[in-house]
């Protein structure tokens, strides 16, 4: 059952997917119905959701109703199933995303560190940590400067 993100407490776990590219604005309230449809037939979890800069779906769990193995499975079939439905890749996480300007980008490592050679990305570049675990992480280390980031050594 989705619940209001001021219940969640700071220890509530989340999970971040980045997707491949951004969603077109078609395709928004779609996986938005979607994410809230599984997540309100998810059983006595209280969870919440949010698509942020039209390009991740994040998800949090709250610590007083933790899932099961079992449950966990569901969620990656759930997150498989719009991977497969859109298009897009949603479980990889070692691609780097950052702010250029207003716009989101993703990039492969190898690409991240040719924009930091031809200076295209500094270390003041805002980059998303998509291995934030849980809220209280995801609110204060999900979008910070690239030197205090997990790209930091490639500076």
């Amino acid at each position: 059952m989705i619940v209001d993100y001021k219940i969640l407490s700071e220890f509530s776990k989340v999970f971040i997917y980045p997707s491949s590219r951004k969603f077109y604005k078609d395709e928004l309230p779609e996986i938005s119905d979607k994410t809230e449809h599984f997540l309100n037939d998810f059983g006595d979890v209280e969870s919440f959701f949010e698509i942020k800069y039209q390009r991740f779906i994040v998800i949090l769990i709250s610590d007083k109703t933790p899932l099961t193995i079992e449950q966990n499975d569901q969620l990656v079939a759930f997150i498989l199933g719009l991977e497969k439905k859109y298009h897009i890749s949603l479980l990889d996480k070692v691609n780097v995303c950052f702010k250029q300007g207003e716009y989101v980008q993703l990039k492969e490592i190898s690409d991240f560190k040719k924009l930091i050679k031809n200076r295209g990305v500094s270390k003041n570049t805002t980059v998303f940590n998509h291995f934030v675990n849980i809220k209280q992480e995801y609110e204060n280390d999900w979008e910070m400067p690239a030197s205090d980031s997990w790209v930091s050594h490639m500076f």
